[in-house]
């Protein structure tokens, strides 16, 4: 940072996963916007993610952020720990490669973006830092004006009343002087620290975004509001607002008031100061004298006030500005003054379409009566306007906006007025031009940045309907007041409306129920936003329906909640409404809906930046639902690996408990199966397929169907194990080992239960008996899959009442906590505690040793298998 003194630091440190590149972000985002550094955020948003990338996901380590400010600028650092890789170096000439691959531009962007960038090596990591300066934005002062005659000075009362209050950091009123009282009657008892916006009325003029509580949060602002009085009036004042802070640094914002037919005592156009030996000589920038200084240092800003002058300076009654598109086809309305709220922001007109005045924007035009030529001017249809003067902005020859004035009588411009009036348009079609970049240069960086962390979430979840609701909390409120997505399942189906939001949560119900009520938009694969009106018609008609019906049933004061909740839906639905085209592998999968409320329009780099998104929903939109169509056919098919059910043998319980490893597996290379085989015998299995997953999970059901079918054949316990290996054995490359205990079991007539078992390489079956004993129940056999010959031989075990036959995989006795495992020896030691409980609670025992033995969630295929013989019950 040079000898810049640091005047604040924050740091984190993010692991080296892939959700810590939006963590990183939002971290670098918060703390900026918590130091007002909100000129450089998007920027700043940016480069972290790219280093962070680099950090987590190329270099896999942790990265450390720290961020540093100071009153010129801000400087990010990113650390990560794998200091060998070589960076190029800013003077060493090596190629960064191109901007769109998808690794390695971190470097690229610290380039294009920072203001200065570098890399630092230690022994142990490597930085990376970038840093931001703030755009200089110069205070000014405003000039002392030339001597005037006294009739050229502002007309005012007999004594100048200016209010002076003042507005704390709460935005509570802590100073308010006499003249305060005298303009709007409240005396200082009744105001102090009361909230300044109780007693404000802030217009909502189209063609600016700030209120109240924003200006006064500027450091400088002036403009036209209103101010109730103690007699319920709303008094039209002209406000001077200036930031201050006392010594403590808490800051407060010293508002000057007077009525607004006395603005000229708070603004005036500045004038140069009167030379010493000539007054002949003074000159004044004539942008100045008609913006006003200091100039709006925003574009929004500057607009409202170029359409307020031109409106003063003309004695109009209304006053518009529009800018043209890129290409110039088109002009998109910008800032109005003294028009109905329906002539809103960003609606668009044709340059060349029609024979009335966009047919000629690029010269001025005077209308002395628009009843004589309808249409003509289509901002003002429908206004009460009649006559109209509209003139260019141009930028060396090239047209980038149009700015007119109208008045309600006829004939009350001609060409003396035009030309005064396109005077003023060329004196601000460069600053205006200029602000117009600037704006559109951090609308693209906000759009990087906003785009970065959309694919980001849309790329962490394969959930279809978490991505449907993530597409819509992305554009709700940023993009559009509302939004409605539509999906199409295949191509002959319908579009379905899936997923409904609004800012308002209370009007989504409303919303939802009158987009089900119209037939959803054509699925029209061609890029781009279309303006869809039914939902608005829809919203009139229901307005106009239900209003008819309260007046001719209900009192005006005694309307229903179901007739509020229908005029606000109508009313949210009533603006521009487009649909975006979702479009996956050439298939139209549904649609994207964004809504405006009533006039409200869309301007173009939004529904350039919703395209943007839309195409990045489609592929994650349909991504999930592949997704879900192949976990769908793979749980079916694992389901159908799983036996039927366990039978209910007599005088015998039987408890299974089936964990297969892998998250959305049901099946794994462990299996059981315990079914009948002839009457009073009954086969039951326990085996451990070598691997896990898909493969394994095949060997599984060729062992499970071909046991049963061999054991009803009447083959015993060898014989069917031997020509299982056979089977195994054939499958060539995609056999697998596998371990098998096999038995049949033969519930006697005096209460007890012959098993004979077979365990081919399979852990021992462990027998409890009633005294709490524990013992194999087996002697160990070669397993299968390996040899061609094999010589088995089975044992014969007798449970009596009360006796437990356990029988696990291999999961179970390999259970690890670091360097300790349970083993056979803690497997008995765990079964010797479950004397006198059922099969089934035994089971649950060793279940819950298993999973307590170790924190670490099991990573191997897990079956339990515990069989006993019940004592018999005394009469």
């Amino acid at each position: 940072m040079g000898s810049a003194v640091i005047t604040a630091r924050a740091a984190a440190t993010f692991e080296p996963v892939g959700r810590s590149v939006a963590t990183a972000r939002a971290f670098v985002r918060d703390t900026l916007q918590g130091w007002g550094y909100n000129d450089v955020v998007d920027d700043a948003v940016v480069l972290t993610s790219e280093l962070v990338t680099n950090a987590v996901v190329h270099a896999g380590t942790a990265a450390d952020v720290l961020c540093l400010r100071t009153a010129e600028g801000v400087r990010v650092e990113v650390a990560d720990h794998y200091p060998e890789r070589e960076v190029p170096l800013q003077s060493s000439g090596i190629d960064f490669g191109s901007p769109d691959r998808e690794n390695g531009r971190g470097l690229l962007l610290c380039a294009a973006l920072a203001s200065r960038w570098g890399v630092e090596y230690s022994p142990t990591r490597k930085h990376v830092w970038f840093q931001l300066d703030l755009p200089h934005r110069p205070v000014g002062i405003r000039s002392a004006g030339p001597v005037l005659p006294t009739s050229l000075l502002p007309v005012t009362d007999g004594r100048v009343r200016v209010a002076v209050v003042q507005i704390d950091g709460t935005g509570a009123i802590s100073a308010w002087n006499d003249d305060a009282t005298y303009v709007f009657g409240h005396t200082t008892e009744q105001v102090t620290g009361k909230q300044f916006t109780d007693f404000v009325a802030w217009p909502h003029t189209p063609g600016t975004s700030t209120g109240i509580a924003d200006a006064l949060r500027l450091s400088r602002w002036e403009g036209s509001y209103g101010v109730r009085g103690a007699d319920g009036r709303t008094i039209a004042v002209y406000a001077s607002h200036l930031r201050v802070r006392d010594n403590e640094g808490e800051p407060s914002t010293v508002c000057l008031l007077v009525r607004d037919d006395e603005r000229a005592v708070l603004q005036s156009p500045v004038r140069a100061p009167v030379s010493d030996t000539s007054s002949d000589n003074r000159t004044a920038d004539p942008f100045e004298v008609f913006i006003g200084s200091p100039a709006p240092d925003d574009l929004d800003g500057l607009l409202q006030r170029t359409v307020e002058r031109a409106r003063d300076m003309l004695d109009a009654d209304a006053a518009f500005l529009l800018l043209a598109t890129d290409d110039e086809t088109e002009l998109e309305v910008r800032a109005t003054t003294g028009l109905p709220s329906a002539r809103q922001r960003f609606a668009r007109v044709p340059v060349e379409a029609g024979t009335g005045r966009y047919g000629s924007a690029r010269m001025p035009a005077v209308h002395e009566d628009l009843t004589a030529v309808p249409g003509a001017v289509p901002l003002l249809t429908d206004t009460g306007m009649r006559s109209v003067v509209t003139v260019p902005l141009k930028v060396e020859g090239r047209l980038t906006g149009s700015l007119g004035v109208a008045a309600e009588g006829a004939g009350r411009y001609s060409n003396e007025e035009a030309l005064r009036l396109q005077f003023a348009a060329d004196r601000i079609a460069l600053a205006v031009e200029s602000a117009r970049l600037g704006e559109l240069e951090r609308l693209r960086r906000g759009s990087l940045s906003f785009l970065v962390e959309a694919s980001d979430l849309l790329a962490g979840t394969l959930d279809r309907d978490q991505t449907l609701a993530l597409m819509a909390q992305m554009t709700v409120p940023t993009l559009a007041t509302w939004c409605a997505v539509y999906t199409i399942a295949d191509q002959s189906s319908e579009p379905y409306l899936s997923y409904v939001l609004h800012e308002d949560e209370d009007l989504i119900d409303g919303l939802k129920a009158l987009l089900s009520t119209i037939s959803p938009p054509d699925p029209v694969p061609t890029p781009g936003a279309r303006v869809w009106a039914a939902p608005s018609e829809a919203g009139h008609r229901a307005a106009l329906a239900t209003s008819t019906r309260s007046l001719a049933y209900d009192a005006p004061l005694s309307m229903s909640t179901a007739t509020r909740t229908t005029l606000a839906t109508a009313q949210a639905v009533g603006g521009e409404t487009v649909v975006l085209p979702l479009v996956a592998r050439n298939r139209v999968i549904g649609m994207l809906t964004l809504g405006k409320p009533s006039d409200d329009h869309f301007r173009q780099e939004i529904l350039e930046l919703a395209e943007d998104l839309s195409r990045r929903a489609a592929l994650a939109l349909d991504n999930a639902r592949l997704y879900s169509e192949r976990m769908a056919i793979s749980q079916s098919l694992q389901r159908s690996l799983l036996p039927p059910g366990l039978p209910a043998v007599p005088n015998v319980e039987i408890e299974v408990i089936y964990r297969a490893a892998g998250e959305g597996n049901e099946v794994g290379g462990d299996f059981y199966d315990v079914f009948p085989i002839s009457d009073g015998a009954y086969g039951f299995a326990i085996g451990d397929v070598c691997g896990t997953g898909p493969e394994a999970a095949a060997v599984t059901g060729l062992a499970r169907h071909a046991l049963r079918l061999l054991a009803r054949e009447g083959f015993g316990g060898p014989a069917v194990l031997e020509r299982l290996n056979a089977a195994i054995l054939d499958e060539g490359a995609r056999s697998r080992f596998l371990t098998l205990l096999y038995g049949e079991l033969w519930p006697q007539e005096d209460g007890s239960a012959l098993l004979k078992v077979v365990c081919a390489g399979h852990p021992l079956p462990l027998r409890l008996r009633q005294d709490g004993s524990v013992e194999p129940a087996a002697e160990p056999q070669p397993l299968l899959g390996v040899l061609d010959d094999l010589e088995l031989y089975e044992q014969e075990v007798v449970l009596d009442p009360g006796d437990v036959l356990l029988c696990v995989t291999d999961g179970v006795t390999e259970r690890r906590e670091g360097t300790r495992m349970l083993g056979d020896d803690g497997l008995a030691e765990v079964l010797a505690t479950c004397t006198g409980l059922t099969a089934g609670a035994v089971a649950a025992r060793i279940l819950r040793a298993v999973e307590r033995f170790a924190a670490e969630p099991a990573s191997d295929d897990m079956a339990i298998l515990a069989m006993r013989v019940p004592e018999p019950l005394l009469v």
